[in-house]
C-alpha cells in the first residue's frame, strides 16, 4: 500500500436505513471473515480502525469485512456527518497503513473459548451452512451471521452489520436461514437473534 495505490473507499447503501457499507480497494482482514463491534470498549482491545470510528458521534456498531466496513449509526446520529467522519477516517488509516484489526489476538480469545467445551455434531452442522452459505450471502449486504449456541432445539446467533436492526432480517431469519437449517438438520426447531 503506497502513495502510488491510493485508497478509494465507496458508498453503498443497506437494507438496513441505520446502516452504511464502504467499500475499501484494500484487503482489511487476512484470516477472518468479518470483526464485529458493538462498543468502544471491545473495539479499543482488538481494532484500532474500529476504536477510531466508535469516536465518530453518532456511531454505535462497526464491522470490518474483507474489504468494506459497515458502520450503524444510532437514532439520534447525523448521517452527514457520520458519513463524511467515516469516509475521512478510512482513507486516512489506510492510507497510513495502519493496523486494522490485531487478528491474533482475536483468534486466541475465540480458542480459548471454544475449547472449554467439546462442541457437538449439531453445532458443527450449523456453523458449516451458516458459514459456507448464509454468512457469504448477507455479506453482501454489508452484514454478518455469527453462531452463539444451540440449546434445546433452538439456534441462537448474533446480526452484526446491516443486518442488526433490520427491517427485514426478520423475514431472513426465519423465512431464509431458519428453514434451510431445519431442512438439514432435524434437530433444529427454530432460529432466535439473540
Amino acid at each position: 500500500m503506497s502513495a502510488t495505490n491510493p485508497v478509494y473507499v465507496s458508498l453503498e447503501f443497506t437494507p438496513n436505513p441505520n446502516t452504511l457499507k464502504y467499500s475499501v480497494n484494500r484487503q482489511l482482514l487476512k484470516s477472518r471473515t468479518t470483526a464485529n463491534f458493538g462498543n468502544a470498549v471491545d473495539a479499543e482491545k482488538a481494532s484500532p480502525l474500529a476504536a477510531k470510528l466508535f469516536a465518530v458521534p453518532g456511531i454505535r456498531g462497526v464491522m470490518i469485512g474483507k474489504d468494506f466496513v459497515t458502520v450503524t449509526k444510532t437514532e439520534e446520529g447525523d448521517w452527514d456527518i457520520v458519513h463524511k467522519s467515516t469516509s475521512q477516517t478510512l482513507e486516512d488509516h489506510l492510507n497510513r497503513d495502519e493496523i486494522v484489526v490485531n487478528e491474533e489476538g482475536m483468534a486466541a480469545e475465540a480458542h480459548a473459548k471454544a475449547s472449554s467445551g467439546a462442541m457437538a455434531a449439531i453445532e458443527t452442522k450449523i456453523k458449516e451452512i451458516l458459514d459456507q452459505e448464509i454468512r457469504p450471502a448477507v455479506a453482501m449486504d454489508g452484514g454478518d451471521i455469527s453462531f452463539d449456541r444451540f440449546e434445546d432445539g433452538i439456534v441462537y446467533v448474533h446480526m452484526q452489520g446491516s443486518c442488526a436492526g433490520c427491517p427485514s432480517s426478520t423475514a431472513t431469519l426465519k423465512d431464509g436461514i431458519e428453514s434451510r437449517l431445519r431442512d438439514a438438520i432435524p434437530e433444529v426447531l427454530e432460529i432466535v437473534s439473540v
